[in-house]
């Protein structure tokens, strides 16, 4: 039993009882408000108490928030600490952008992180090196922006995918929503102020017919001077990357694509439904590099029945491969996939030890991490990194993922932001997650985009 006077924070302090992944049943009931601290939080684990008291003076409303919230989460983490004697990688932190955090916390990051939150020494130097790769790359001033395009078809589903997304060979959309969209993106025409990266995802992009895709890129360059642009197009799956939208996407002025292997093993791609071969991984990436893009491989630590091998194997291969970029991501459960509704909880084995050996196998290779992000209920409590041959890295990922610059969105499910870093606020315009829905209210949606970003 958990007790905690902050009720109104039940569902964060559900977060963290969930990433001890014990399986144990806690619930959490109110108990009376603590008294005699600005702010304080205790909770009450089979009547042994903990508390945590922070004295840190917010300067507004928002700002309060947070650090009650913040806290709420940190005394509850110490509590299952001591009740369970574990500690996770990430201490308390349950944010997805902990690289975010340490740049507002300042130069004395380390020292929260590790004192504070309890993350772990490894983790923080993790931290610290991105911060470290992205000078040069980081906008200080918040004074540009990305586009995003979202295309929500694919040819297939994966199990651990929670993506709004139609299987685009049984969709009845294509064509509305490709004609929707293209509307959406020349309302822009004239308003996009120093736009500096184009990401156009999904989905998977290329499994639209090839006339779909160019009425797409070629609203994108009537509104985006794509010359000197950094240009992504998320290719991803191999079955349906051809010559002929390869050719399509560099004369459309694209320069980077992905060709997401997630794994090299021809029975994990058949369990996770991808209708391809780990051959045909390696075909259609030597392909891609033959046309000169700049190439990410996206690749899953803890898929389904793999072992540390199985995983060693995949990581060798994409290096070997000479992929530019290469993205690890750590198996998570996602609310809206296959893999969620079969799964309570996610326990693999080795998880710790396969991305200690991505780590240590892509920096000796060259790479060096430069983008971090988590998600919720992700194996282990790890993270996604992004890692990049120098001068390779992905502009669009760090101003997303770091929140530093605005970020107008196209599509069903995308959204907009408008960052505003003087202030340390984002306000958010978000589209219809349903495609049918995206259809039929797309004059509101592009009225309400004119005003969002007039």
């Amino acid at each position: 039993m958990i007790k905690t006077n902050r009720e109104d924070y039940k569902k964060e302090l559900e977060e963290v009882i969930y990433m001890f992944s014990t399986g144990e049943d806690l619930t959490i009931e109110h108990s009376q408000e603590e008294k005699g601290c600005f702010y304080v939080d205790s909770v009450t684990i089979n009547g042994n108490a903990f508390s945590f008291e922070n004295y840190h003076e917010p300067t507004d409303n928002l700002d309060k928030k947070r650090f009650e919230k913040r806290f709420s989460k940190l005394a509850l983490y110490l509590a299952l600490t001591k009740h369970y004697n574990v500690k996770l990688p990430w201490g308390a932190l349950t944010g997805i952008r902990p690289v975010k955090m340490a740049r507002d916390l300042g130069e004395n990051f380390e020292n929260e992180f590790t004192s504070i939150f309890d993350v772990s020494s490894k983790k923080t130097a993790l931290v610290k090196e991105i911060l470290e790769n992205q000078k040069g790359l980081f906008d200080e001033k918040g004074e540009y922006s990305g586009l995003f395009v979202g295309i929500p078809f694919c040819p297939s589903k994966c199990a651990y995918c929670s993506f709004a997304s139609e299987i685009v060979s049984k969709s009845k959309f294509v064509n509305e929503y490709t004609d929707a969209l293209v509307r959406e993106i020349l309302s822009l025409k004239g308003t996009l102020k120093k736009i500096r990266s184009v990401y156009v995802g999904g989905g998977t992009p290329v499994c639209l017919p090839d006339e779909n895709l160019l009425k797409i890129t070629s609203a994108i360059s009537e509104v985006v001077d794509l010359n000197g642009l950094e240009f992504t197009v998320e290719a991803g799956r191999p079955d349906v990357i051809t010559r002929e939208n390869l050719t399509l996407l560099k004369k459309a002025g694209v320069t980077r694509i992905c060709v997401n292997p997630q794994t090299f093993s021809d029975k994990t791609l058949k369990l996770i439904g991808r209708n391809h071969t780990a051959n045909e991984v390696i075909e259609k990436f030597n392909l891609a590099k033959s046309f000169n893009f700049i190439v990410n491989a996206d690749i899953i630590a803890g898929l389904s029945g793999e072992t540390l091998e199985d995983f060693k194997n995949t990581v060798d291969t994409a290096i070997s491969l000479g992929a530019d970029n290469i993205t690890v991501h750590t198996l998570c459960l996602k609310k809206g996939a296959k893999l969620k509704a079969e799964t309570e909880r996610l326990k693999v084995e080795d998880i710790d030890k396969m991305i200690d050996y991505s780590y240590l196998s892509l920096k000796k290779a060259g790479y060096k991490p430069y983008y971090l992000y988590r998600q919720k209920y992700a194996a282990g409590n790890l993270e996604n990194t992004g890692y990049s041959k120098t001068g390779k890295e992905c502009i669009y990922n760090i101003d997303v993922m770091e929140e530093c610059s605005s970020n107008p969105a196209c599509g069903a499910n995308a959204v907009s932001k408008r960052v505003f870093l003087s202030e340390n606020r984002i306000e958010r315009c978000g589209s219809p997650k349903d495609i049918k829905t995206y259809i039929e209210k797309i004059d509101k949606i592009i009225e309400d985009k004119a005003q969002f970003f007039k």
